[in-house]
């Protein structure tokens, strides 16, 4: 087995940043008792001002005044490391959160399907730089080697020969002994690993507590104790609390983004889609505002789902300023991707019909958004019918009939045409008092347009215009 350690050695301040209109500006989170108020965490542009963590608030104001302070909410971490892990899960079926700040993975079985290992970090890299996590990434053949190497490396990989020598050059304070374990040897003169192994074992099992040897036999493989599995969540359910109120609707476009983005990486790691979803606007002394996002098929691309919620927003009317933001999904069926042919002759800028479909009816509404499909009769007027949310793409009614059906027929009007295809005999309706028999026709008029027509059939009158060919 191989194991990859995905450590986000800033995943609190992530959980802050990643929703924040101007992640570059100087940022620090703040946490402790009202009368002593110290810096959580601190990000680059903060550390350049000379603030650090664990300084008090009153120092690091009478530094700079410029820096945004936030509450420390370890709830909102809690829930990153599980969207991590929903996530993880679209890339393997073994997936533990087991350890801090980090989560694991086995990808042995997943590079037969993503490609060689190279290539499947690039895409993990990528993906996580796109959700807004900074990381390491290690690969070891079993967790806990890969996570204390992560502690020290990123994008280290080591397979059973070379892990027993690169687990030796780690230091005792970062290999994940207890504190005191590693304070002990340390005052031993043992300051890494490899003279740690090099110690006898039971010399080490009567000085210290079982938890330090049974971590030494992890690290080397040998503990083979299993780590509890993530299993996705049945429905989705993220929110976002603001530090002041949002009046604008241009303000919320952010967050937005942020959760659909979410949900859909939450979907791809569940392989399924969703239908409808529901965004909840939290305001100080009102009720909830809710905008239901409906969908005709299931959907999981995070740029559709972000288009589509954008689209009723818009035409939503937000009842006060917004202080939170709440994303619920829980139709989540499963999902089929579009069928393509192989050598698509679109435009590359088309837009498929599902995603027109969509928009459509996020921007004009529901019931403007109308679908014909074809009904078992030969009378044209009668071949179709029309309805609201169709789940099909528009159809072809059949070969040779125009894209314009005249309500009523008309006379022909003007010279004699120049008959392109026909007769085309239809004759039917006798059984509900609605028989026709009429012999259809495709011409060309004097100006160049296609028209269909028709006469009775043995009769010499005069064509009648039925429709009209784009």
């Amino acid at each position: 087995m191989r194991w990859a350690c995905l450590l986000f050695p800033h995943l609190a301040l992530d959980a802050v940043l990643r929703r924040h209109p101007s992640p570059d500006a100087p940022l620090a989170l703040v946490t402790g008792p009202a009368h002593r108020r110290v810096l959580f965490a601190v990000n680059a542009p903060a550390g350049a001002l000379g603030l650090r963590s664990g300084m008090s608030v009153t120092a690091a104001q009478a530094i700079t005044t410029t820096c945004a302070l936030t509450e420390y909410d370890e709830e909102a971490t809690v829930r990153c490391r599980r969207l991590l892990a929903a996530w993880a899960y679209r890339f393997s079926s073994l997936v533990s959160t087991d350890f801090s700040g980090a989560i694991v993975l086995e990808v042995a079985q997943s590079l037969m399907l993503f490609g060689p290992w190279p290539r499947f970090e690039a895409r993990l890299r990528e993906e996580l730089t796109d959700l807004g996590f900074r990381h390491r990434i290690v690969v070891a053949p079993n967790a806990v080697a890969a996570r204390t190497l992560a502690n020290l490396h990123d994008g280290m990989g080591v397979d059973d020969a070379a892990m027993e020598r690169a687990l030796g050059q780690v230091p005792v304070e970062h290999s994940g002994l207890d504190g005191d374990a590693a304070t002990a040897f340390a005052r031993m003169g043992l300051r890494r690993l490899r003279q740690v192994f090099a110690l006898p074992r039971d010399t080490i099992a009567r000085r210290f507590p079982p938890t330090v040897l049974a971590h030494l036999d992890a690290l080397r493989g040998a503990d083979k104790t299993p780590l509890t599995c993530y299993q996705p969540p049945d429905w989705f359910d993220e929110k976002m609390e603001f530090d002041h109120e949002v009046e604008l609707h241009t303000a919320l476009l952010f967050p937005l983004r942020r959760l659909t983005s979410d949900l859909g990486a939450y979907l791809s790691g569940r392989d399924g889609g969703v239908e409808r979803f529901v965004l909840r606007f939290e305001h100080e002394s009102v009720p909830a505002t809710q905008i239901v996002v409906g969908l005709l098929a299931p959907e999981r691309n995070p740029n559709t789902l972000f288009d589509l919620a954008r689209g009723r927003l818009e035409q939503a009317e937000i009842a006060a300023p917004v202080r939170g933001m709440r994303l619920t999904a829980r139709e989540l069926p499963p999902f089929v991707p579009a069928s393509r042919d192989l050598f698509d002759m679109r435009a590359q800028q088309a837009m498929p019909w599902e995603q027109l479909r969509e928009r459509l009816r996020a921007r004009l509404g529901d019931d403007a958004v109308h679908s014909l499909s074809t009904q078992l009769d030969h009378r044209p007027e009668l071949a179709w019918s029309e309805e609201i949310q169709g789940k099909g793409a528009p159809t072809a009614l059949a070969d040779l009939r125009p894209g314009w059906l005249l309500e009523r027929a008309i006379p022909w009007r003007g010279p004699a045409p120049h008959i392109l295809a026909g007769p085309e005999r239809i004759e039917s309706g006798w059984w509900d008092s609605g028989d026709v028999r009429r012999d259809y026709y495709v011409v060309e008029s004097s100006t160049g347009q296609h028209v269909w027509v028709y006469s009775a059939p043995d009769e010499n009158g005069p064509f009648m215009v039925h429709g009209w060919f784009a």
